[in-house]
C-alpha cells in the first residue's frame, strides 16, 4: 500500500479503471462515415452504422495503428493476432443488437502508466487495450414522454483501456486518469475532449477490510470531468462503507454520479462477460499486426513525455519534479526547451514557467499554446535577471508588461519603465557611505549583534536608490563597508 492511500474508517479502497478513448481517425473503425462532431442528428450514420441488411463491417486501418501506438508508449505487448467478438446486449441506440468488440485476444496486452502523487511515484498495471465500436445516443431532453435516437457516435473507434485494480484512493484515481489523458493525446490517438466524450472514464471501486478479499465493486459510469471523478469516488467510498457498517451488502451495480446532488445512483444491475454471450465475429477476420508493421510506427513516435522527462534531468540538470511537471504537456516542453535555450539557465526557467507563467495560465483558464509572452521573450527576460540588468521584482513588471501587451521587447520595457538595475559600484558605494552616516544608530546596533540593523540599513540603502541598487551587490558592499569601518 502507498504512503498516500490511507485506511477510510479501517477500510481499505480498492479502485480499478476502464477508459474509452475515441480514436483520432477522421472515419469509423467499420465504415467510411465520418467521425467529426457536432453534426445533426444522424447525418453522419451510413448503411453500416445503421446495420441495414447485407452491409458488413471493414477494418480502419488507421486506427489499429493508433492501437499499436498506444501499446508501444505503455510498454504492452502488441498481439500478432487479435479477434473481433460480438458482445450481444439490447439497448436502442445498439442498431446491430450487438457490439463488436475485442474478448478473448485484444490487440494490446498489459503494459502499465507510471506517474506521480506528490513526491512518490505510482505505477498501475494494464491488463489490456482493445479496440471496439461505439454505440449511438439516446436523447431525451426534447421528446416529451419520447426519446430519439442519434446514431452519428454510432462506429465511432474507441480503445477501451482496462487497468488492475491497484489504485487505493481518489487522489491516485484522478492522477492515473490525468497521466493517462496526457499519454493518449500526446502520441496523437486521441483529442481527449472529455465535455464532448472522447475520454470517458469508468471508475470500479470497492472496500475491504485489510487482508480480506476483494469486496464486490460498483461501477461508476461516463466520469467526464477530474473534479467529478473525485467527487464520485469519495461519495462511492463513503456510500459502501456505510452500507456494510449498517449491516447491508454491496450488490454489484452500475451507477451513474449526479454532480447537482454529489451522489451517486444505481442506473442498473452490474452484467458479468457470460451475460453479453461473447462469441468470435464471423463477419470480420483475425486482426494480424506483423512485426515490421509495429517497427514502422515505432520509428514514427514521437518522444514519449517519460523520455523527455529524464532527457530534462540528464541534459539540463533539473531536477525530476520539475522534469515531470514540465512534461505535463508536449507544448509546454517544448515551450521549456526554447526557453532554456534562449537564456542558458535551464531551472530559472523551470521556475518561472512552473510558477509565475503558469499562475497567470492558470488565472486565465488558458493553455501555454495561447501564452502572450513567447519562449524567446521570457528568455530574454531571464538572462536580464542572470546577468544582472533587473532585480526579481523589477522582472515581474516586465512580465506583467508582456503578458498585457504594453511592450514586447524586454530591454525596450526595462529602458521605459526605469527598471534597470544600478550596477555602478561607485554610484552605490555614495549611497552606501551616505546611509551609514544618516543612521549611525542602526550601525551600533549591527555591530552590537543585532542582524535586524542589517536588514534595516539594506532597506534604507534600496529605498535611497529607489529599488534599483543590486540586492546582491547591496549586501556585499554594506558588510565590507561595516566591517572597515570597525
Amino acid at each position: 500500500m502507498s504512503k498516500n492511500s490511507k485506511l477510510v474508517q479501517g477500510y481499505e479502497v480498492v479502485i480499478g479503471f476502464e477508459t474509452h478513448a475515441q480514436l483520432s481517425t477522421k472515419s469509423k473503425i467499420f465504415s467510411r462515415a465520418s467521425t467529426a462532431f457536432g453534426a445533426e442528428p444522424n447525418t453522419q450514420a451510413c448503411a453500416v452504422d445503421l446495420a441495414l441488411p447485407g452491409t458488413l463491417p471493414v477494418m480502419n486501418k488507421g486506427a489499429v495503428e493508433r492501437a499499436i501506438q498506444f501499446g508501444l508508449a505503455v510498454g504492452s505487448h502488441v498481439a500478432e493476432r487479435s479477434i473481433f467478438a460480438r458482445k450481444n446486449y439490447f439497448y436502442p441506440d445498439l442498431p446491430k443488437g450487438y457490439q463488436i468488440s475485442q474478448f478473448e485476444i485484444p490487440v494490446v496486452q498489459g503494459g502499465s502508466v507510471e506517474f506521480f502523487l506528490g513526491e512518490e511515484k505510482m505505477s498501475v498495471r494494464l491488463v489490456r487495450a482493445h479496440l471496439e465500436e461505439d454505440a449511438g445516443k439516446s436523447l431525451h431532453e426534447d421528446f416529451i414522454g419520447q426519446s430519439g435516437i442519434d446514431l452519428n457516435r454510432a462506429g465511432t473507434p474507441l480503445l477501451e483501456i482496462v487497468t488492475e485494480p491497484d489504485m487505493r484512493s481518489s487522489l491516485e484515481a484522478v492522477a492515473y486518469a490525468k497521466e493517462l489523458h496526457k499519454i493518449v493525446t500526446w502520441i496523437g490517438i486521441c483529442d481527449g475532449n472529455m465535455q464532448e466524450g472522447s475520454f470517458r472514464c469508468d471508475a470500479n471501486v470497492s472496500v475491504r477490510k485489510p487482508g480480506e478479499p476483494l469486496g464486490t465493486r460498483r461501477e461508476i459510469k461516463n466520469l467526464n470531468s477530474f473534479k467529478f471523478m473525485q467527487q464520485a469516488i469519495d461519495f462511492e467510498i463513503r456510500w459502501q462503507i456505510e452500507e456494510i457498517e449498517d449491516g447491508r451488502k454491496i450488490q454489484q451495480a452500475t451507477v451513474l454520479f449526479d454532480p447537482d446532488t454529489g451522489e451517486t445512483r444505481a442506473m442498473r444491475t452490474k452484467e458479468d462477460a457470460a451475460d453479453y454471450r461473447y462469441f468470435p465475429d464471423p463477419d470480420l477476420p483475425p486482426l494480424c499486426i506483423s512485426r515490421e508493421w509495429v517497427a514502422s510506427v515505432q520509428a514514427d513516435m514521437p518522444e514519449l513525455p517519460r523520455l523527455m522527462a529524464a532527457r530534462f534531468v540528464a541534459d539540463y540538470g533539473l531536477p525530476e519534479y520539475d522534469a515531470t511537471t514540465l512534461t505535463q504537456s508536449k507544448a509546454m516542453g517544448s515551450y521549456f526547451e526554447a526557453t532554456a535555450k534562449a537564456c542558458g539557465q535551464p531551472k530559472l526557467a523551470s521556475n518561472w514557467i512552473m510558477g509565475e507563467l503558469s499562475r497567470r495560465l492558470n488565472m486565465g483558464d488558458s493553455a501555454i499554446e495561447n501564452s502572450p509572452v513567447s519562449a524567446h521573450q521570457l528568455g530574454a527576460l531571464i538572462s536580464r535577471i542572470a546577468d544582472g540588468m533587473v532585480s526579481n521584482n523589477a522582472a515581474r513588471q516586465v512580465f506583467d508588461a508582456l503578458w498585457t501587451g504594453d511592450g514586447k521587447d524586454v530591454d525596450a520595457v526595462i529602458e521605459a519603465k526605469g527598471l534597470r538595475q544600478m550596477n555602478d559600484s561607485g554610484a552605490l558605494e555614495k549611497i552606501v557611505d551616505e546611509v551609514l552616516a544618516a543612521n549611525a544608530k542602526n550601525v551600533e546596533e549591527y555591530r552590537a549583534g543585532k542582524d535586524k540593523a542589517f536588514n534595516a540599513l539594506v532597506g534604507q540603502i534600496m529605498k535611497a536608490s529607489k529599488g534599483k541598487a543590486n540586492p546582491a551587490q547591496v549586501n556585499e558592499l554594506l558588510k565590507a563597508r561595516l566591517t572597515t569601518a570597525g
